[in-house]
């Protein structure tokens, strides 16, 4: 005989009706629904977040459209810069990569170290005779003292020298058309003149060859960054050690100031130094005291005094050339900032 569930003496309970309080004689009474489940899909989580995000910014920008257009504009503007600097920087370490290809087109590609040797004046005398007499030199009234055309002398002899030391040294005067009054003749040019009215200081056969000029710069920042220049004209490719040649007193300008703000390894440059002549060195001291605060407020001379100096060391307008022959530190010849150029350079 089949026993019929609902004649059990099981406890528990026969589910015919639903749970909830329910009054059978009246009928009267509310069912309770059984609550759903929540799900336990994160997809379906992440995407009611998303969704009530998606809601409160539609919601203020309903309210702030102003402000969102004004933040959504900035954040652009930001990530055009951030991408446009880092293509910047990654072309131009590309294009220096490619340097060595082509070596065999520069006429010095072989010397690998930069000897640069400051001018500090033009040599007018139509004769090489009087070299070491003042009266061959232009000289401006701050520089009329005696001695002094012997200590230009000094560090030609002095650079000639130092590349005579290193076969793999290329040797730069620089200095341009800084005299109104001396004529269109450069520092540089009559630095080499005097080299070579010396017969290259018994050095002739092995430094003339590799002995030539930098004719555009007008003050001593520009002496190193446009012989750093040249010397990547030609030879191809950038100096692995730079030595300048100059007055010891202005060694801290050069090997503190210049090179920071170049950021030329300080293991790499070294600074040969002669001293002023006996009657001119109190008055040095004191115009090197001025014009090193000047390069310390204005690492790169592009504002105010050492601007207007600049331009006043150009009277024949002379076009320069750089940043032409050097495409790779094409930014240092625009940057004019107060810290330290932070692009990319060859050597830093």
């Amino acid at each position: 005989m089949n026993i019929h569930p609902y004649m059990s003496n099981s406890s528990k309970s026969f589910p015919a009706y639903p749970r909830g309080d329910f009054d059978l004689e009246s009928g009267s009474g509310t069912f309770r629904r059984p609550r759903k489940a929540r799900s336990s899909n994160p997809c379906s989580y992440l995407g009611k977040m998303l969704k009530s995000i998606g809601g409160r910014l539609q919601y203020h920008y309903k309210i702030h459209t102003r402000l969102f257009f004004t933040v959504s504009l900035c954040f652009g503007v930001a990530v055009l810069m951030i991408l446009s600097m880092y293509e910047f920087r990654y072309r131009n370490l590309t294009d220096y990569r490619r340097l060595n290809v082509d070596l065999a087109n520069y006429p010095f590609a072989t010397l690998e170290n930069l000897v640069m040797v400051a001018g500090h004046s033009v040599y007018t005398s139509n004769s090489c005779g009087k070299v070491d007499k003042e009266d061959s030199w232009f000289l401006e009234s701050y520089q009329k003292h005696p001695g002094q055309a012997a200590t230009f002398v000094t560090h030609i002899k002095l650079g000639v020298q130092i590349a005579a030391k290193d076969d793999a040294a290329l040797l730069l005067f620089s200095g341009g058309e800084t005299r109104k009054d001396a004529g269109p003749r450069s520092e540089a040019q009559s630095y080499w003149a005097v080299a070579e009215s010396k017969g290259w200081f018994d050095h002739e056969a092995s430094v003339r060859k590799r002995a030539l000029t930098e004719e555009h710069a007008r003050d001593s920042f520009e002496n190193l960054l446009f012989s750093v220049c040249r010397f990547r004209e030609l030879t191809g490719k950038y100096p692995a050690n730079i030595t300048v040649v100059g007055y010891d007193f202005k060694e801290e300008r050069f090997a503190g100031l210049h090179r920071t703000a170049l950021r030329f390894p300080k293991t790499r440059f070294f600074y040969r130094g002669t001293p002023a002549s006996s009657t001119s060195i109190e008055a040095a001291l004191v115009g090197e005291a001025l014009v090193r605060q000047q390069f310390q407020e204005d690492p790169y001379g592009c504002r105010g005094s050492l601007q207007r100096k600049r331009l006043g060391r150009d009277p024949f307008h002379r076009s320069i050339p750089y940043p032409n022959g050097c495409p790779e530190i094409e930014g240092l010849f625009h940057y004019c900032g107060t810290a330290p150029y932070d692009g990319p350079l060859p050597w830093a």
